[in-house]
């Protein structure tokens, strides 16, 4: 019976197939029990984790569930050697050691996913799970520490990385019954320095990511808030940005970060009664704070209420005379009521409002003689107002330069 050209590749290629799956499952065999004699003698672990790892690079083998547990055993092996060097002083990499920590955490999750696939009958029966759980908990605050360490070593990508894996633990079967995300009191911590890791990295996605668990961290929730409203203005998102300032200035009215950018946000836009409302609310807290009074004061000038600039820039005197822009306000004030005088009918007053308004900018100038371009046009009105001759010619030369 003649065989057709066609029907003789199938079966050739069948062959060939059936061949290299029988070349590939006696090279797995071998590697598998190359590693077993390996991890016996715990010598050259190493080499067990390589070629365990080599033989995952092959899809076909991925579902082999002896791979991982031969694999979690060279690794396991690894990070008890470095842990008994590091705990009797001896010389060791602690950055290996965090990073043996992390892999150890990714083997048992991957294996745990292969340990919970029913069988054929549908059965469910895990043999690893109760005692990688119980071995991996007890490892569990490396996690953390690693996270710590690559803070302070200022690697915010791996610290991030620690983080994370931290706080995953909470969500990975794996560790059912352990209920980190309600009796860990370190998670909100973890949240944190996840959060100032990808704020430090200048990543405001991942900025944004754990803030809720962050907030829980009251001792450092004031910093989170800053990381948060950073990234929100980064991604241009103006509306949550002026929430978590508002959120922010709210808890903390003193702090050096939400009241500047509320001002600077209300001003901006020419919002003055809002920017008066929350320097009010700033004073409330504190009305002794020269940053708030000299912020009310700048906003009653910018709402023409110039009197009552000029004695809150006269309390800031009275508390540091040496802070130059209180006399800047309070000079440009008089200044501007000078304006409003008529210039024949109310002479007198005139005078003596430029008087006053001189007294201020000739100190102005003192404290801040490289501001120039401010106390220059100011004082050469004044002078030219009060008909002083040699004062007038001085700034006048000085603004010709």
């Amino acid at each position: 019976m003649e065989i057709s050209r066609s029907t003789a590749l199938r079966r050739c290629t069948c062959f060939l197939l059936t061949l290299l799956t029988a070349i590939a499952a006696q090279a797995q065999k071998k590697e598998i029990s190359q590693a077993r004699t390996i991890l016996k003698s715990k010598r050259g672990v190493e080499q067990a984790e390589r070629l365990m790892t080599n033989l995952l690079k092959d899809s076909a083998n991925r579902d082999n569930k002896r791979i991982y547990e031969l694999w979690y055993e060279a690794v396991l092996q690894q990070y008890e050697a470095v842990n008994e060097k590091l705990y009797t002083k001896q010389r060791q990499d602690t950055a290996q050691f965090f990073d043996l920590t992390r892999r150890l955490f990714t083997v048992a999750e991957a294996l745990d996913s292969l340990d919970m696939r029913p069988d054929r009958k549908g059965r469910i029966a895990p043999e690893h799970r109760r005692q990688n759980a119980e071995q991996l908990n007890k490892f569990r605050p490396n996690l953390f520490n690693g996270c710590t360490y690559h803070v302070r070593k200022g690697d915010f990508q791996k610290a991030f990385e620690f983080s994370e894996a931290y706080m995953d633990c909470a969500r990975q079967p794996l560790f059912t019954g352990y209920h980190y995300d309600s009796l860990d009191t370190r998670m909100p911590e973890a949240a944190y320095w996840a959060t100032y890791s990808a704020y430090r990295m200048n990543d405001p996605v991942k900025t944004l990511r754990h803030r809720k668990l962050a907030l829980r961290d009251t001792t450092k929730a004031m910093f989170t808030l800053q990381y948060m409203a950073e990234a929100r203005r980064q991604l241009h998102d103006d509306s949550l940005y002026m929430e978590t300032l508002r959120q922010g200035f709210s808890r903390y009215p003193t702090g050096s970060y939400f009241f500047p950018r509320l001002m600077d946000y209300y001003t901006a836009r020419g919002d003055y009664g809002q920017a008066l409302s929350t320097a009010d609310r700033a004073l409330q807290v504190c009305d002794t704070c020269q940053l708030y009074i000299y912020a009310k004061s700048t906003v009653l000038f910018s709402l023409e209420r110039y009197d009552e600039c000029i004695a809150l820039s006269d309390t800031l005197i009275a508390m540091n005379d040496s802070t130059p822009d209180p006399y800047y306000n309070a000079g440009t004030a008089w200044l501007n009521k000078a304006l409003k005088l008529h210039p024949l009918r109310e002479k007198k007053k005139l005078r003596s409002t430029y008087q006053q308004a001189r007294h201020y900018m000739e100190r102005y100038r003192q404290l801040a003689p490289d501001d120039k371009q401010k106390w220059g046009p100011a004082l050469y009105r004044i002078y030219l107002n009060l008909n002083m001759g040699k004062q007038f010619d001085e700034i006048d030369r000085l603004l010709k330069k």
